[in-house]
């Protein structure tokens, strides 16, 4: 049997397929997405004068509070901090760890969280103390 294609059938043919084929992307791009950390402060690379009272960081979805960690190493690879990580209470997208008196040095920020979609981001940045130059004159 053959399927004479008449410009009405085509037309549909042709617009069933579109909706199909955006319906699909659409889909796909959702089960990819996963949380992405947006900013940071202290932000990656820095170099502060005055050391940070805390860690907070940003994600592009909100993350599951049980699974939310956060830690901060000196340059002996050793946490500073036994604070909790906290979801931050007026972003769910946001969490923040206190931090003790810190001296000039280097800093490894740690982070591992849960996306409310299951995906696990993992990752780590740097950030440097530096002594306050005084400058003669």
């Amino acid at each position: 049997m053959k399927i004479k294609w008449t410009v009405p059938i085509f037309k549909r043919f042709l617009a069933l397929t579109i909706i199909v084929t955006v319906m699909t992307l659409m889909h796909a791009s959702q089960v990819l997405a996963h949380a992405a950390l947006v900013k940071a402060e202290p932000a990656r690379r820095a170099v502060l004068s005055t050391a940070p009272a805390q860690v907070r960081l940003w994600f592009n979805e909100e993350v599951e509070p049980a699974y939310a960690s956060l830690s901060v190493l000196n340059e002996d690879k050793k946490s500073i901090t036994d604070s909790k990580v906290k979801i931050h209470s007026e972003d769910p997208k946001s969490i923040v760890l206190e931090l003790p008196e810190m001296q000039s040095g280097r800093y490894t920020v740690k982070f591992r969280v849960l996306s409310v979609d299951g995906h696990v981001v993992d990752s780590e940045y740097n950030f440097t103390v530096a002594n306050k130059v005084k400058k003669d004159d």
